[in-house]
């Protein structure tokens, strides 16, 4: 990009957003940094998410700007990440199900396992259609 470009650029940022100065511990700094960068989003979403959290009194109405999915591509993302995290839940359950010995599969412990792996299936299912058709 050229010099003009980022120049037009800080002059919309400067225009548009107040610049906060933080100070915290280079470790408290570099673990948000981390952790942010593992869930795939910005630091300035996320501090921007807690700020308006503290000022709305819980009730806030958010734009579609200000929200931490407002890309397809982080809803996407995120769909994905959450696919990955139900299929790990789920061979988990079935695991525990397969170690539960057979005289205790008629228990109702074992029935709350065997619907939890219904249930999340299903969900997992239904992620995959609504992932699959857009």
């Amino acid at each position: 990009m050229g010099r003009t470009s980022n120049e037009v650029k800080q002059r919309w940022n400067d225009s548009h957003y107040t610049q906060l100065k933080v100070s915290v511990s280079p470790e408290l700094a570099a673990a948000f940094k981390a952790k942010c960068i593992s869930e795939g989003v910005s630091m300035a979403s996320e501090i921007t998410m807690f700020m308006i959290a503290k000022t709305s009194g819980g009730g806030r109405s958010l734009t579609p700007s200000s929200l931490p999915y407002e890309t397809r591509q982080k809803r996407r993302k995120a769909v994905s990440k959450m696919i990955l995290a139900l299929e790990g839940i789920i061979a988990s359950e079935q695991g525990y199900l397969d170690r539960i010995p057979p005289n205790l599969q008629a228990s109702s412990l074992y029935d709350a396992a065997m619907e939890t792996v219904d249930v999340l299936a299903d969900a997992l299912d239904k992620l995959f259609e609504a992932y699959q058709q857009h």
